[in-house]
């Protein structure tokens, strides 16, 4: 009975060095550990240590340089047939930095959303609805500083809460929150790019050598 050796790979794996092994970039498993454990350093590639930045590979360039060096074993690949090796630098710890694109972000965000809002209900002209409504009902005129005004900015503020299901480390629900969906959704198209216009580059060379 032959060795079976099971490849998982995922779309994008981030390394932080520029020599990269076969389980830097993958989860592997054999019946066979003395295998496992040649297969487990095997060298995939060495990056430009000075070029941070993304790279596509294919799975079958793995099959043939394991193939290469065990021609009796037997591969399964699970997951991704192409994927993303992202190269960063091991980031240099500075706290100074990073709290000032976490201050950055947060008044960008807060002074966006509220500028959004006040663009909204002047677009709907709301102060003039919620006069409407107070003199409707009582008989009186607003001074703009009534029950419906006062609700409809705690409202604004529990929905946005509720909404996002996120308030510091505090959640709502175990759900991942609207914010993360959409990261992941944004981080998905960007790897099919990639790996897209990886696959056109190599057909238009290939069609060119030809």
């Amino acid at each position: 009975m032959s060795d079976t050796l099971h490849i998982q790979l995922e779309e994008n794996v981030e390394v932080h060095h520029p020599h990269i092994y076969l389980q830097d970039i993958a989860k592997l498993s054999c019946n066979n550990p003395k295998v496992l454990n040649r297969v487990r350093v095997m060298p995939v590639t060495n990056l430009n240590p000075d070029k941070p930045g993304r790279y596509v590979m294919s799975v079958m360039d793995l099959v043939k340089e394991i193939q290469q060096k065990e021609p009796n074993l037997d591969i399964n690949t699970i997951g991704e047939p192409d994927f993303i090796i992202t190269y960063q630098k091991e980031p240099m710890p500075n706290l100074v930095w990073r709290w000032c694109k976490v201050i950055f972000v947060c008044l960008a965000t807060f002074f966006g959303a509220a500028f959004s809002i006040m663009t909204f209900n002047n677009d709907v002209d709301v102060p003039a609805l919620f006069r409407q409504i107070y003199l409707q009902v009582t008989g009186q005129t607003s001074n703009n500083f009534t029950i419906l005004e006062i609700s409809y900015s705690v409202g604004i503020g529990l929905g946005v809460l509720f909404f996002f299901n996120h308030f510091g480390r505090l959640k709502l629900t175990d759900d991942p929150t609207p914010m993360q969906v959409q990261m992941r959704l944004y981080e998905n198209d960007v790897n099919t790019t990639i790996i897209e216009d990886a696959d056109r580059l190599m057909e238009n060379q290939e069609q060119n050598n030809n």
